[in-house]
């Protein structure tokens, strides 16, 4: 059995430090892997396009480097691709726009092991990791099946009205607050309600950790780390590909571009 790294870290309640990584391409997993500063990478497959051997790929080049990997996945189609991303080897799924508690529960049982003490829906596939022979006990299987790690966006107004009965839900591990769906499920515009959101969030960390349920937030600056460590939290995801990116076509390279407009 393959340890999970992601599993590992919420046992023994240690912190986390991620980023968000729409490449498929493994190089880009590499490169960051290589700096020593992140415990898991999560790759944002709502956002981004992907192969189910782009997923093995991801999956492998994490282990290479002994770190967790993390799939955000799209809801409509979450059972197959979480349940296919697991059998490439991903360690954690993040699910996304859940509203209710019986939403939650339903996803769980779809990616819990078939098992009469279990009672999900998630059979025996072959495929790495098991190492691609079912010759691996069922009953190791399903333990393996069982430790992979289940985080939800909480990103509707719904979920937040549902808070205290999804945080106590058995099998959710880790929530996230999302606020720009948030606002969009309530008619806002993020911008012109600041406070809300602080408060939202506030809200979910405090219910999250009432529950034993760690919350991730996703953040931009040292300073904004700082600030959630005062409120319990230790898992931080830190900006994603396309963030980086953008800051360094909107910033240096839009100075060049005006200095380089001066020159006759």
């Amino acid at each position: 059995m393959k340890l999970n790294k992601m599993r590992n870290i919420l046992d023994n309640n240690k912190s986390s430090v991620n980023t968000r990584i729409w490449s498929t391409w493994p190089t880009v997993v590499e490169a960051a892997a290589s700096t020593g500063n992140f415990d898991y990478f999560e790759f944002v497959a709502e956002y981004a396009p992907f192969t189910l051997k782009d997923l093995e790929n991801f999956a492998r080049t994490c282990e290479l480097y002994n770190v967790g990997s993390m799939i955000k996945v799209d809801f409509q189609n979450r059972f197959y691709v979480a349940q296919k991303a697991v059998g490439c080897g991903f360690q954690a799924v993040l699910f996304t726009d859940h509203e209710t508690p019986d939403d939650v529960r339903e996803t769980l049982k779809m990616v819990t092991p078939k098992t009469p003490q279990d009672g999900g829906k998630f059979g025996y596939p072959n495929g790495r990791w098991i190492g691609y022979h079912p010759e691996l006990k069922q009953m190791d299987y399903a333990a393996m099946n069982r430790s992979f790690v289940k985080a939800f966006m909480i990103e509707k107004k719904e979920a937040m009205d549902n808070i205290e009965e999804i945080c106590s839900i058995p099998g959710v591990d880790m929530v996230q607050f999302g606020p720009s769906d948030y606002c969009m499920s309530l008619g806002w515009n993020c911008a012109d309600h600041q406070e809300e959101i602080k408060e939202a969030q506030e809200k979910m960390i405090k219910v999250a950790l009432a529950h034993n349920v760690q919350p991730r937030v996703e953040i931009a600056t040292l300073e904004q780390a700082e600030y959630y460590k005062k409120l319990g939290v230790r898992h931080f995801c830190i900006l994603d590909q396309m963030d980086i990116l953008m800051n360094a076509w909107l910033g240096v390279c839009g100075d060049v571009k005006k200095l380089a407009q001066t020159i006759k």
